[in-house]
């Protein structure tokens, strides 16, 4: 009854959620449109061939699709449940204007993102991810955007590193301001894949020097500081993301830079927000106990590994994340079990494997290198 009650409360809090997700979600999209309305009238100038026609060469002559994809770069950036409102942004977008690269590039990012925060599996949506990509290529070879959204596929889906450092670098060449690249060099081929830290953190720290109110941007170099052994740095830079902007994410990666430097209690504080915000994502859920774990309290993180396995025979759950989840439920076959499923489906999330923290204990064992080895890692 007990067990009954508490998914009762669960399911009524995640609609409470929902509710609030979708009013907030109005409210931006009021303020995109009022954006792009701002925008639209110099666009129409320079469309119309005036002195600004270079600078719209590569983009789309439809000013819905201009604005959708305003929309869904916006919802990007927030992560969490906004990436498949995102993923319809774009869609429409392209479908108004075929040959719009842009609208293309952020499709095929969205589709990498839905893969790797789990809300579909990694096989669901490649074909379409890479085909998306290829396009927006194709259409502007000169497009960041573009060469970053493949860099994604090679890096989380295709487990093609050489390919993963190619795309970035060129992205990068074409812009050295594209924020979402630059934490995905950082965070993700850098440390994941070469265990460069400090050029992580160097990376990383570029992208919160161009976008200084980026919450996201200081969320990616406060992770780059942890992995580092930079603590303090790491702290400051994860509540400074939290100040700027409070989303899923800053709460998320505050909550385990708190639990991987002892502040436990700050950390569950941190790591509850973060369930409240993300309606008990699994990333969020798999954090939280980890942080119960390490402060001595195992029956709670057995609570949340026994409620994701409830939620995992329903429908689909990140074997990653279940695998840290095992971890901290002191079920190590189990933890295995998951993370040989992760490898079987590509699950992205185990592109963590050679350096997130959550997983050092799995790491320790002959097993887990097995996958390492088989990842190319090792």
């Amino acid at each position: 009854m007990r067990i009954t009650a508490q998914l009762i409360n669960v399911a009524n809090g995640y609609h409470l959620w929902s509710e609030r997700y979708d009013r907030e979600m109005k409210d931006i999209f009021e303020v995109q449109d009022e954006i792009a309305r701002a925008i639209a009238g110099r666009l129409e100038v320079a469309l119309a061939g005036g002195p600004q026609q270079t600078l719209v060469k590569a983009a789309t002559k439809n000013l819905e699709a201009y604005q959708l994809c305003l929309k869904g770069r916006a919802l990007l950036f927030q992560r969490g449940p906004g990436i498949a409102h995102a993923s319809e942004c774009f869609k429409q977008a392209a479908n108004l204007d075929p040959d719009y690269a842009v609208a293309w590039a952020g499709l095929a990012y969205t589709y990498n993102l839905l893969a790797y925060y789990g809300y579909v599996k990694p096989q669901v949506n490649l074909l379409e991810a890479k085909e998306a990509a290829m396009r927006a290529v194709a259409l502007d070879p000169t497009l960041s955007e573009a060469h970053s959204a493949l860099g994604c596929i090679h890096f989380l889906q295709e487990w093609e590193w050489s390919k993963t450092e190619r795309e970035f670098r060129r992205a990068l060449e074409l812009n050295p301001h594209n924020i979402h690249t630059l934490g995905w060099y950082a965070w993700g081929y850098n440390l994941s894949v070469e265990g460069r830290s400090e050029e992580a953190v160097s990376i990383a720290k570029k992208a919160a020097e161009y976008d200084p109110l980026s919450g996201y941007a200081l969320s990616m170099l406060a992770a780059a500081y942890s992995v580092s052994g930079r603590g303090d740095e790491a702290v400051r830079a994860a509540s400074a993301a939290v100040e700027l902007q409070g989303t899923y994410v800053t709460y998320w990666v505050l909550a385990n830079i708190l639990h991987w430097h002892g502040q436990f209690e700050g950390a569950v504080a941190a790591g509850e927000t973060a369930l409240g915000l993300s309606g008990r994502h699994a990333w969020a859920m798999a954090s939280l106990a980890m942080t119960y774990a390490d402060w001595g309290k195992v029956a709670d993180a057995q609570a949340i590994y026994a409620e994701l396995l409830a939620r995992a025979a329903r429908g689909y759950m990140q074997p990653t994340q279940m695998a840290i989840a095992a971890t901290a439920a002191a079920d190590t076959e189990k933890a295995l079990a998951h993370t040989h499923e992760a490898f079987e489906l590509r699950d992205p999330c185990l592109t963590w494997a050679n350096y997130w923290p959550d997983l050092a204990r799995l790491r320790e064992e002959p097993r887990f290198t097995e996958i390492l080895v088989g990842m190319g890692l090792k």
